[in-house]
């Protein structure tokens, strides 16, 4: 019943993120002396084990004990949820990674506490939530000049505030007063302004913007075009890979040559982000793609109005528009050495601020305006904005998650979870019995030994269902495209339906029709799953039955 009504959320596709412990210890806390009184302590141990390959029998992993206790399960973003089936298919041996079931919805930011006053005055001066219809009207009226001096307000108060704070940075490392004039000339309020400001775990790649240092420094001193950096961080106490990252940005930032143009603010916490996020013209993103799972500081600078400059990960793979930011372009699978891809995509970053973020930003019309810049921030606002709001990810979860759990839950009263019970303990101990026995097709239309699109095939499917009743089992046949590698790629399951009862070896007979309406090698196969209307999916249980080698006659045979 408990189970029916959860919903488990998993957070991060980091190996390293996922607590894992001893099973001994686990052990230790929930025997009879324990937690759960008279619950076997094998029964808890079962729900944590690594079962799949390459899995640790010695531990316990909380992840895999929430995808076994919850009826459902999401991660936090659409590229995460994919990483997620991927990382945890382990658990659904037979099923395919796209059919785990792990659905995703995308986090989102909660504007009151993230946009800034002057971004909400946007419009006639009326404060509304960034990101509502109404706001998006009427910033879509607002004049250029409007949003323009507006920028450059944020930009002047980060400048005073980055002042501030490395002022008192400075003095808490013991310089004196008379040492720390040059700070009154850091950063410019005129200057292209770009943060980056997060955790400091080594995927987020704090330093890749130092791989070329001499390449940074011409950025930040560029005659025509000159950036300033802004970044803050904090490593976690434990982290020393994170805390060598920090030190290695604060001895590039202390250099007399660039110490007016970046800047590394210690102690990042919620009041300096609220200076940042508005007050940035771009933000920077850069982790190792696919680690981060959704990412959420891009969404609140997006909200101020400032444009994103990332790799394809976590959030921004799914909105990201030239409209709203820039790509930076990911070396994932063509470069496996880690220190190969790092020097890629970090001369890929430099090549994009200095021929198209910079450029763009410094292009003036007649009235000192850049209007192509404005009109993405104005894009930013009105587009992007609705879409990472906290209201739209809590309304996804309650339609998609939160309801459906419920509704499962009061569905399931003690007798029908008394009954459920039942039913799983029948299926999983008959289920080494069921097979898919035999499979004929055969079709109107055929050339050269293949099926021609637009024809339909016609399938009898024997199987064998080792004592289970045909209510108990969905029988499908799963088609799609054939990748170089033969397997069935873009796959779609079509249910077969009992014709007639079993025969004299106790194989009943499952036909249905596949109609072939793609071009190119196309290919099927036919499965059981359980099925009970009390399951979220067919795959809940890990259960399916595939054709034996040599069952399906024609098997391999590619339709064109």
């Amino acid at each position: 019943m408990v189970r029916a009504g959860t919903v488990f959320t998993t957070h991060t596709p980091v190996p390293a993120g996922i607590d894992r412990f001893d099973r001994q210890l686990v052990a230790r806390h929930f025997g009879d002396d324990g937690e759960l009184p008279g619950v076997a302590v094998e029964r808890v141990l079962r729900l944590g084990m690594e079962t799949y390959e390459g899995g640790e029998p010695g531990l316990f992993n909380m992840a895999v004990m929430g995808l076994r206790l919850a009826q459902r399960a999401n991660g936090v973003s659409t590229l995460h949820g994919a990483v997620s089936r991927e990382m945890f298919s382990g658990l659904w041996p037979g099923f395919d990674p796209s059919e785990v079931p792990i659905t995703s919805v995308t986090n989102g930011v909660h504007a009151p506490t993230w946009v800034a006053p002057e971004v909400y005055g946007l419009g006639a001066g009326k404060a509304r939530p960034a990101g509502t219809l109404r706001q998006g009207d009427a910033v879509a009226a607002v004049p250029d000049r409007e949003i323009w001096d507006l920028r450059r307000v944020l930009r002047e108060q980060l400048v005073t505030e980055v002042r501030r704070r490395l002022h008192a940075s400075w003095r808490r490392r013991g310089a004196g007063t008379a040492e720390l004039g040059w700070i009154d000339g850091v950063l410019d309020p005129d200057v292209l302004t770009i943060g980056f400001a997060r955790r400091v775990p080594s995927y987020k790649r704090l330093t890749l913007m130092l791989r070329d240092r001499d390449r940074l420094t011409e950025l930040l001193l560029h005659p025509e075009h000159p950036i300033q950096i802004v970044v803050a961080g904090k490593a976690h106490p434990a982290d020393d890979g994170g805390k060598r990252l920090v030190q290695e940005l604060v001895r590039f930032s202390d250099d007399p040559r660039v110490r007016h143009r970046i800047v590394f603010l210690p102690d990042y916490g919620m009041g300096m982000a609220k200076k940042l996020y508005p007050g940035c013209d771009v933000w920077l993103n850069n982790p190792l793609r696919p680690l981060e799972a959704c990412g959420t500081s891009g969404m609140k600078a997006a909200l101020n109005g400032c444009l994103n400059l990332s790799v394809r990960d976590g959030w921004w793979d799914e909105w990201y528009e030239p409209d709203f930011g820039w790509e930076i372009p990911t070396a994932d699978g063509s470069a496996t050495d880690e220190d190969r891809r790092d020097e890629l995509e970090a001369n890929a970053l430099y090549a994009l601020i200095e021929d198209r973020v910079a450029p763009r930003f410094y292009d003036r019309d007649p009235e000192g305006l850049p209007e192509r810049w404005i009109e993405m921030v104005r894009r930013t606002l009105v587009t992007l904005g609705p879409k990472v709001l906290a209201g739209r990810m809590v309304r996804e979860y309650v339609e998609r998650l939160y309801t459906p759990a419920a509704q499962a839950r009061r569905a399931l009263d003690p007798a029908a979870a008394r009954e459920l019970a039942a039913w799983k303990t029948r299926v999983r101990a008959a289920w080494s019995g069921v097979a898919v026995d035999h499979v004929e097709a055969s079709a109107a239309t055929v050339t050269g030994g293949a099926a021609e699109l637009g024809s339909t095939l016609s399938l009898r499917v024997r199987i064998a269902l080792g004592g289970l009743d045909p209510d108990d089992v969905e029988v499908q046949v799963v088609a799609g495209r054939v990748d170089s590698g033969d397997a069935i790629a873009d796959a779609q399951a079509f249910p077969l339906k009992p014709a007639g009862g079993h025969d004299l070896e106790d194989r009943w007979l499952y036909e249905g029709p596949l109609a072939l309406d793609r071009t190119g090698p196309y290919g099927y196969t036919v499965r059981v799953l359980p099925s009970h209307r009390l399951l979220a999916s067919g795959a809940e249980l890990g259960l399916v039955a595939l054709p034996a080698e040599g069952a399906v006659e024609g098997t391999g045979v590619l339709l064109r």
